[in-house]
């Protein structure tokens, strides 16, 4: 499992592809953090500081999905999509084994506000046939 300071630092950094971390991104990266046991201060020593990126492709499938579902609605959190956010999302895609055509793929079924829920069973599926590489199957 991918330690939530290096969660928390994918989820900062695209929050910061567009130079602006927006409130909503910020509410939603504290949450994150707060939901993982980490403090306030050490969140923002995060958001300061964030960790480099590092190897992704290891992680279980299920871990995968999550991050990539996760990246794609800080993404769209701000109902303001740039295409640093875009670029930055297909860049994470890539590094946990997918095509990079599953940001848009997923997009189209990921809603902004994280109270709106969607049918994960049919996002999996969508994101399983752009899946690259399991870890798993190795």
């Amino acid at each position: 499992m991918l330690p939530i300071i290096d969660q928390i630092s994918i989820l900062v950094r695209l929050s910061k592809a567009d130079n602006f971390i927006a409130e909503e991104e910020r509410k939603l990266i504290n949450a994150v953090g707060k939901r993982n046991g980490l403090s306030p201060e050490e969140i923002e020593k995060v958001i300061e500081s964030p960790n480099v990126i590092g190897r992704l492709l290891d992680l279980p499938s299920e871990e995968k999905f999550n991050h990539l579902y996760m990246i794609i609605q800080l993404m769209k959190i701000d109902k303001k999509v740039h295409n640093s956010e875009i670029e930055f999302c297909e860049k994470i895609a890539m590094k946990l084994g997918y095509k990079p055509g599953v940001v848009a793929d997923l997009s189209a079924f990921i809603y902004s506000d994280p109270e709106i829920g969607t049918d994960i069973g049919r996002l999996k599926s969508i994101a399983n046939k752009q899946l690259l590489y399991r870890a798993e199957d190795q």
